[in-house]
């Protein structure tokens, strides 16, 4: 046979393999509003940057029939390319072949390009959309779950790992997501459960829709499993791209630097009347981030999930920078269960791939009750603590007003290693608020006053005037500087500077026991 056609042969092997499970499934997958595996990798991919691996690898299954309907790629397209420049390894699991299930060879070609991504130290992303495991195959598919399952967690704090979730995911395929460092789902599409809604009837007798148990809008609020639930497939596309702009391609690099022409010595007025002047009025901790980040920009994580505590991705004199701060606007900006778990995750991600800690301070305490103490606030609270205490990466705390009891403490303290701490003249700090503080201070001088209200009153105004500042702190060198609200941009940009090179390690060990 002529090189001719030998290259011929191969171009029609090509055009087999770009065409999947056939046009008419083509056509099904688009009839339901998404897109192809290879179209998703357009979209996500810089234009002509994808070197495709494995495109002729097929399964290896007789028993059902398999020997008779075999497809090139075997439901999975693998291979590496670049995002802005910068080189990831992809995979993009393809519905119109055998519904995306996994098989023995899908799942190999799954950890070829994991151990390729571990050993030249780049972000693996996984597009997925499939059935499940390959259930003709047996065991063996389900070995190839746990070779992928393994292979995310050694890769874990080493290189990105990020997962885009285009269609169902159920059963043990919701475990390597779920080790991943950030999931996105699409709303109207993407579905994670581990037992799907007919197996849940038939064991609970729940009615229950596969929106319900396990859409994107359910786990980006209540799970909170969805870091992202996008409005559709290049949505949440985009906001991987986005993601990435911000983080490092390995653990042993520094996250990228991009030039602003946003001025460091940039003042924002507004900063200094932005804190109302009653402590119990909320506010909203986003008009502040984005009036001190690099022009406005700031990618919120989470935003559904725990809306009391705000995480996510800005930049600082063009260095990128992770944000944790409480909302006020939401629960008074209160650390409860789901918010302390959110933030320690995104705590331990940013100290794992070297970008720097900036929180944003307005906490009045832990959230009391008996749901949240039967449900494990103490654990949870001392997960966030743990991963602030953990953390190495340069960390700088400014508390614009409330930083009550063990709050305080938690929220990246000088106690536990905060590099630089700010406050605002607005700050108070205290083991817990003005009024409370009073009822137990003063509690037999109060029962004994002719007129109650006017003790408290007169006491409250002295305890304020006393401890609800940030001056005892300052006294103390617990707060480094008392600084004016408006050159906060340039405080921040000015610290992270001078710890650029900054080295602190944890003693020697295999690895903690985080309170999980």
């Amino acid at each position: 046979m002529s090189l001719e056609k030998k290259l011929r042969e191969i171009e029609e092997k090509r055009a087999e393999a770009r065409l999947g499970g056939g046009q008419k499934r083509i056509d099904a997958q688009h009839a339901k509003g998404k897109l192809t595996a290879r179209e998703r990798l357009e979209l996500l991919l810089d234009r002509g940057s994808f070197e495709e691996f494995d495109m002729f690898v097929s399964h290896r299954s007789s028993d059902f029939g398999l020997d008779k309907k075999k497809f090139l790629g075997d439901g999975v397209v693998t291979g590496v390319g670049a995002i802005d420049g910068r080189q990831v390894f992809v995979f993009s699991q393809d519905f119109t072949v055998f519904g995306g299930s996994l098989s023995e060879a899908h799942a190999e070609k799954i950890c070829k390009i994991m151990d390729m991504a571990m050993k030249v130290g780049a972000p693996v992303i996984g597009l997925n959309d499939s059935g499940g495991a390959r259930i003709q195959e047996g065991v063996v598919s389900l070995g190839g779950y746990a070779d992928i399952f393994l292979r995310n967690t050694l890769a874990s704090g080493v290189v990105p790992q990020i997962s885009v979730i285009l269609g169902p995911c159920a059963g043990g395929a919701v475990y390597s997501p779920a080790i991943t460092d950030f999931t996105i789902m699409v709303k109207g599409i993407s579905h994670m459960f581990v037992t799907g809604p007919n197996v849940v009837k038939t064991v609970t007798h729940e009615d229950v829709s596969s929106e319900e148990l396990g859409g994107a809008m359910t786990h980006a609020t209540k799970s909170g499993v969805a870091h992202y639930a996008a409005e559709n497939e290049p949505d949440a596309i985009r906001f991987t791209r986005e993601l990435l702009s911000y983080i490092p391609l390995n653990n042993m690099q520094d996250p990228p630097n991009v030039p602003t022409d946003d001025p460091d010595d940039r003042e924002e007025e507004s900063l200094n009347s932005i804190v109302p002047l009653n402590p119990n009025k909320p506010y909203d901790m986003k008009d502040v981030i984005t009036r001190v980040v690099d022009d406005g920009r700031f990618l919120e994580v989470h935003p559904d999930f725990a809306m009391n505590i705000i995480v996510g991705f800005a930049r600082l004199g063009g260095q990128s920078i992770g944000i944790i701060a409480n909302q006020p606007a939401v629960l008074a900006g209160v650390l409860d269960i789901n918010s302390s778990a959110k933030a320690a995750r995104f705590i331990r991600f940013c100290d794992s791939f070297n970008i720097p800690i900036i929180t944003f301070e307005d906490v009045p305490g832990f959230l009391p009750g008996t749901d949240q103490e039967h449900n494990g606030i103490i654990k949870h609270g001392a997960m966030l603590l743990y991963a602030y205490c953990e953390a190495t990466v340069p960390k700088i705390t400014v508390i614009t007003r409330k930083a009550y009891g063990g709050a305080y403490d938690v929220m990246n303290s000088k106690h536990v290693r905060g590099d630089m701490n700010y406050a605002w003249p607005t700050a108070e700090i205290a083991v817990m608020g003005p009024k409370g503080a009073v009822e137990i201070i003063f509690k037999k001088e109060i029962a004994a006053a002719k007129d109650k209200q006017k003790a408290i009153d007169e006491r409250v105004a002295e305890f304020t005037e006393k401890f609800a500042n940030p001056y005892i702190a300052a006294e103390r060198g617990y707060i480094d500087d008392i600084i004016e609200p408006k050159r906060t941009r340039t405080r921040l940009i000015s610290a992270l500077r001078m710890l650029e090179n900054k080295k602190d390690s944890n003693p020697p060990k295999k690895h903690g026991n985080i309170p999980l």
